[in-house]
């Protein structure tokens, strides 16, 4: 179960760090998602669970591959 831990925690991360990367706000990223701020702020802080198709809309509306994302899991 670590092993799971571990690798959310590293998707937050790295969703996180595109975002920066790509000097968005999560202000900007949640405009882009039609959703509240907050949102944002919940995933990257690993206080709500996002779905393989939240993470397709993340990855798209931070302009990344997600197969480079999901990758980097591994």
């Amino acid at each position: 179960m670590a092993l799971v831990q571990d690798r959310k925690s590293l998707l937050r991360k790295l969703i996180k760090e595109a975002r920066l990367q790509a000097g968005l706000t999560q202000v900007e990223v949640a405009a882009k998602l039609k959703v509240p701020q907050s949102y944002i702020a919940k995933v990257e802080q690993v206080e709500r669970k996002i779905t393989l198709i939240e993470t397709l809309d993340l990855c798209k509306a931070l302009g990344i591959n997600a197969n480079d994302l999901i990758s980097r899991l591994e």
